[in-house]
């Protein structure tokens, strides 16, 4: 069951009710990231406190972050909403966060990134300047400097970068590190497919049916944020069965999308083909060589198969998995309403 809870005092709510921006952030047993993450929300600049909101979606079994959030509430210049979804999966955690949010727009913001002061101001402007749906922007990866191995590969794998100039774009990017408006989305309250709990990539198929609706999408370079990968995710290994998974799902949402496209999926079938044979045997020699660039060929080379070998008993599970249960956490009495 799905519990929300306001942590502020109820003078901190807009005063007409009007909220024009909710900022959603999803979690799971990241305490020290989620930190981050909700001090940098609550110090932004040239934006209007009083017309925005933070929700925090905690997706645990038990609300294990509400010990972090409650602490950082006190005194906090917004509404801060705890919601627990215990539900695990990355489309049930941003759906129960969506379900219960008053913003016109809404801003996600991933659990390890950490927003600049001006992040949100960035975001808004590029939104009204282009009457855009969805504003996109960069995200900066950076890790500690004993990483040396792998380091520029890493580097790239957890960086987004797109056009130089903000305006308006042909396609979409990921979630973290969005705007988009609700009026625009195909349900304005669960937005995010519950089939796609497992695999990821909800926000592609979320944004891939809002881009043939005919929602208008841009970029906003100045509305960069850092992202902190965590240490068991910098091996290559992980990325590189993350980068197969990227590429199932491009002939994924072709082939089981709305609307469907078969021959769009045979397309991309074909070109994995091509993909796979050209940059595997770069990768065997690169290997043999001992190439610093033998982290990329590979990245490209399990792109390539896993846009041919995109379904089935091939489909790779990065979400929607049950962790371990914490020790239970307690509501404070009156810490909501």
């Amino acid at each position: 069951m799905t519990i929300a809870l306001t942590l502020t005092p109820a003078s901190l709510e807009a005063a007409d009710g009007m909220i024009e921006v909710s900022v959603v952030i999803a979690t799971q047993r990241r305490p020290d990231p989620l930190r981050r993450a909700v001090a940098s929300v609550l110090a932004q600049a040239g934006v209007d406190f009083a017309r925005l909101e933070l929700l925090v979606v905690d997706n645990d079994e038990r609300p294990s972050a509400l010990a972090t959030l409650s602490a950082l509430a006190a005194g906090a210049p917004l509404p801060i909403r705890f919601v627990h979804e215990p539900d695990p999966g990355v489309a049930n955690a941003r759906n129960a966060g969506v379900e219960v949010t008053a913003g016109r727009s809404i801003a996600f913001l991933d659990d390890d990134e950490e927003a600049p002061p001006t992040w949100l101001a960035a975001l808004v402007d590029a939104q009204r300047r282009f009457r855009a749906d969805a504003v996109f922007a960069p995200v900066r990866a950076r890790m500690s400097e004993s990483v040396g191995l792998h380091r520029p590969y890493f580097l790239h794998f957890f960086s987004r970068l797109g056009p130089e100039a903000a305006g308006v774009i042909d396609d979409y990017y990921g979630c973290g590190n969005s705007l988009v408006r609700r009026a625009a989305l195909p349900d304005p309250h669960r937005p995010f497919s519950p089939g796609s709990n497992r695999t990821g990539g909800e926000d592609d198929m979320l944004f891939r049916t809002m881009m043939h609706a005919g929602a208008r999408f841009a970029w906003a370079p100045e509305a960069w944020v850092w992202e902190d990968p965590p240490p068991e995710r910098l091996s290559l290994a992980y990325c590189v069965r993350r980068a197969f998974a990227f590429g199932q799902g491009v002939t994924y949402y072709c082939a089981r999308g709305e609307p469907a496209d078969p021959v769009g999926a045979i397309g991309w079938m074909a070109k994995g083909v091509v993909q796979a044979g050209l940059f595997g045997a770069a990768a065997a020699v690169q290997w043999l060589t001992r190439s610093p660039r033998l982290a990329f060929t590979l990245d490209r080379a399990a792109k390539g198969l896993g846009k041919v070998l995109w379904g089935g008993p091939f489909a790779i599970h990065f979400y929607g998995h049950r962790v371990a249960k914490p020790a239970p956490t307690e509501v404070p009495a009156g810490a909501g309403d």
